[in-house]
């Protein structure tokens, strides 16, 4: 993957706009950041939740790696480029994008069984 790609795939989400952010390109939608590129272009960046970078980290070491410091153990995910394959990191980035808040939410049954 490419940060072309990368980039591309994130302005393909709705409302994901790109800006900059400590020297390097980001993605937002609804303001706030889910991705971003690194200044070397070798590594991007998805914010997920902390299980959800357990889960990718878990199943491809290689390619996902927790950012360092408490970025990294809030769900700050790194994503090597090189190793990257579409189908997972456009998976990775859909679920960085929901969390922002614009993506549709699944409504859950409560414990009345009423939605």
């Amino acid at each position: 993957m490419t940060p072309g790609d990368f980039r591309r795939m994130a302005l393909g989400l709705q409302g994901a706009v790109e800006g900059e952010h400590m020297a390097h390109p980001d993605f937002r939608a609804n303001g706030r950041v889910f991705a971003t590129i690194a200044r070397d272009a070798k590594w991007g960046m998805v914010k997920l939740s902390p299980e959800q970078q357990r889960e990718f980290t878990a199943a491809q070491p290689v390619t996902f790696v927790p950012a360092t410091g408490a970025w990294g153990r809030s769900g700050c995910t790194m994503v090597q480029l090189a190793t990257a394959d579409r189908e997972t990191v456009g998976e990775a980035m859909t679920l960085a994008w929901q969390g922002t808040g614009k993506a549709p939410k699944t409504r859950t049954r409560s414990k009345k069984g009423r939605r």
